[in-house]
């Protein structure tokens, strides 16, 4: 066989090769969502205007101050009386809580949304592959994941991560580690819990920074199945496309903006600093910098780069030519209201996130699908669809990703029973406020005497 032969045979195979690794290469990062599932607690959980009052009352360590900055945070916080709960918080055993208390939180979130997605879509425990549970706060041993392997008796190969003091950004930490596996391992399936753990963490001193935590973080959590077999593409929700992370903890400021700390009188709980708004809107600008070359069209990226040399460097970019729907973090009003004014959102674009916030309040690392579930609830989801996911933690991080819809979604899920209520009218009306804005120095004194 003549050289040449030889030689551009090779080069044919070389190319062929090199191709159907590319192929392949692609296949195995593709992330599919097959089912997403949120927790709902029991009814009896609910945080109900008198309920609401009687725990802020019961601390006798607060003086009128802090008591008249409490109700005034909860009246302005965006928070209805619909949200939930622990248990141990519930029954007033917020200042001594067990151990049992912990793992009992932990257990009905975790179990009870994972045994929702397995009854819905079919998959069984045994095709688990991969396993990441975030929890910030509560980090026991065996962990959490392990918990999870001995309930549903999982296999012995599983690839499981165990993941604490994320905060509220870690589910997608979570998605964008299962991603990264997913360009090393074919055809596999992976399990993703992200919950918060209230009961054992709830604040009971007086410090103004840290009682906010309290009006803010409620009880809540998702789990979701993950997978990069094309073959169960038909049965996917949701398909990942760009998620980057910027994590700025190397600013002092930003990393102790948002820290778990105890008080002067040995009281844990977690800080929020006013340097809070000022590190998310850094990390979001920084994250922005890198996502949107790689969603936003070449036409707009060129408008806006015109826009900027004839007007100035704040010319702002036109998110929607990129995406149709913005899945915010409902971390509180003021990041709401704060991310819509930056991005240039209108009503309709920040309703999912706020109707979130007033149904189930911040319920931390689940609180991004919570938001996405008002939007599949309400029919805004058609195939084709893309969503812009954006969530702010401690740390201090900024995750953003986009999502494809995969077929047109309309599970009403978590949102069954209250949905046709949202949006109430506008502006909305809080209970709480309504109830208990005629409170005065001279009724607190009182309270604080006699309660």
């Amino acid at each position: 066989m003549e050289p040449s032969t030889i030689i551009c045979s090779f080069l044919f195979c070389y190319v062929i090769f090199y191709i159907s690794n590319l192929i392949n290469q692609k296949k195995r990062s593709c992330c599919y969502m097959l089912h997403y599932e949120c927790y709902k607690a029991p009814e009896e959980r609910h945080l109900t205007t008198e309920s609401c009052a009687r725990i802020v009352l019961r601390n006798k360590k607060l003086g009128i101050e802090q008591y008249r900055f409490l109700f005034q945070t909860i009246c302005n916080s965006g928070i209805g009386e619909a949200t939930y709960a622990p248990k141990n918080v519930v029954e007033g055993r917020e200042e001594n809580p067990s151990l049992y208390d912990a793992y009992l939180e932990m257990d009905e979130i975790i179990f009870g949304t994972i045994d929702n997605l397995f009854a819905k879509t079919g998959i069984s425990p045994s095709e688990i592959d991969i396993l990441v549970v975030n929890v910030s706060l509560f980090s026991p041993s065996p962990s959490l994941t392990a918990r999870v392997v001995n309930r549903y008796k999982m296999r012995d190969n599983i690839k499981s991560f165990n993941m604490s003091g994320m905060g509220c950004s870690a589910s997608l930490v979570a998605v964008d580690l299962v991603q990264q596996l997913f360009k090393t391992y074919t055809n596999k399936i992976a399990l993703v819990v992200s919950t918060e753990s209230l009961g054992p963490h709830w604040y009971c001193g007086k410090e103004k920074s840290m009682m906010l935590s309290n009006c803010l973080f409620r009880a809540g959590g998702c789990s979701m199945l993950l997978t990069n077999n094309s073959a169960l593409k038909h049965r996917a929700v949701l398909k990942l496309g760009h998620l980057v992370r910027t994590h700025i903890g190397s600013d002092n400021e930003a990393y102790g903006c948002c820290i778990q700390v105890e008080d002067d009188l040995g009281y844990g709980g977690f800080l929020l600093t006013r340097s809070l708004t000022k590190a998310a809107a850094k990390a979001l600008t920084m994250n922005l910098r890198v996502l949107v070359p790689k969603i936003l069209p070449v036409a707009e990226l060129l408008r806006y780069v015109f826009r900027s040399w004839r007007t100035s460097p704040d010319a702002g970019i036109n998110l929607k030519v990129a995406v149709e729907h913005f899945c915010i973090h409902p971390g509180g009003k003021a990041v709401i209201e704060g991310l819509g004014k930056s991005l240039g959102l209108d009503d309709y674009d920040l309703e999912p996130a706020r109707m979130a916030l007033h149904r189930f309040g911040n319920t931390s690392a689940g609180g991004l699908w919570y938001v996405l579930g008002y939007m599949e609830a309400k029919k805004r989801l058609e195939k084709g669809d893309r969503i812009l996911m954006i969530s702010l933690g401690a740390g201090f991080k900024c995750n953003n990703c986009v999502w494809e819809v995969m077929k047109d979604l309309e599970d009403v899920n978590v949102w069954k029973e209250s949905i046709d209520e949202y949006p109430p009218p506008n502006p909305i009306v809080n209970p709480f406020k309504e109830t208990y804005n005629w409170i005065n120095d001279e009724y607190l004194s009182f309270v604080r005497l006699h309660f």
